[in-house]
């Protein structure tokens, strides 16, 4: 159609219509965005606030590992020492024992509890298997008698030459086993320290990747809303410029309807009002 003097109003006010569609479509896909983005934008802020507070949680736990285990290597040097006075201290009962067998040999030939004790067992057991029969039982009998006052008096006089040793050796043990319970809790906390550090770092891990998601999402909404915008400016630029060629050729009293427009407008910003994008554009044209 060849644009003349006659039809020169028509197509610009059909055109005029047509961009205003599209204005008001692009006007409503970018707000639509820009309220995605900002829930994106919210999403995002909140993950990386919760991962701030689990770095931090993994710190207390880091912290409460590392002293466990500088408490458990200190544990483990007492233990160490309370392991090796125990070793003394048994070596010390051995030898006791040992001198005391010498001495109850010297005294007695040779014999001590532990000897006595084989004598009577072999005794036992030749009559249990009916190697002492009945005519030599009665002599049986008075020899276990005899061995077994022998048994009870030597074992005294050895617990008693002992006894102190034994004490010791008591005392040492609870003190070893004090020490290694003192490791154990402490190799105990200090495990459970790490595993929660770990599975905190995991969640970290996890949430990093969540909101690594929330920003690309974000950046890629927010790139098609500034697409969306750019094209509804560009619309309504076009929309403008063809409301002034109408203009120009126009009635005198359409020109001072715009320049009332134009005076509210003025009037609307100076209260400190926001006007919209249009109003922005008609007050630059003006």
């Amino acid at each position: 159609m060849e644009l003349n003097q006659s039809n020169f109003s028509d197509v610009f006010e059909t055109k005029t219509q047509a961009v205003s569609d599209k204005l008001a479509d692009y006007k409503t896909r970018r707000d639509q965005l820009n309220v995605m983005v900002r829930g994106k934008l919210d999403k995002r802020n909140e993950i990386n606030s919760q991962v701030k507070e689990l770095i931090t949680e993994v710190q207390k736990q880091k912290a409460l590992r590392n002293e466990a285990n500088g408490k458990v290597a200190e544990l483990r040097k007492i233990r160490l020492e309370k392991t090796n006075e125990l070793k003394m201290v048994r070596a010390k009962l051995r030898s006791t024992v040992e001198d005391k067998d010498r001495d109850s040999g010297k005294k007695k030939n040779g014999a001590s509890s532990r000897k006595i004790r084989e004598q009577m067992n072999k005794l036992e057991w030749r009559h249990q298997t009916g190697q002492i029969g009945p005519k030599k039982e009665r002599d049986f009998f008075a020899t276990m008698k005899r061995l077994q006052a022998e048994f009870k008096t030597l074992k005294k006089e050895e617990e008693a030459s002992s006894s102190s040793v034994l004490k010791e050796v008591k005392q040492a043990e609870k003190r070893q086993q004090k020490a290694h319970d003192a490791v154990t809790d402490a190799s105990e906390k200090s495990e459970e320290a790490h595993s929660l550090m770990m599975e905190l770092s995991n969640e970290v891990d996890r949430l990093r990747g969540l909101a690594n998601s929330e920003h690309l999402g974000l950046t890629s909404t927010k790139g098609d809303a500034d697409h969306l915008h750019n094209r509804y400016i560009i619309s309504l630029r076009c929309i403008h410029s063809m409301q002034d060629i109408l203009k120009l050729s126009g009635t005198k009293k359409d020109q001072e309807s715009e320049r009332v427009d134009v005076t509210d407008l003025m009037s609307r910003l100076m209260e400190g009002q926001t006007l919209s994008d249009e109003d922005m554009m008609l007050l630059q044209r003006n």
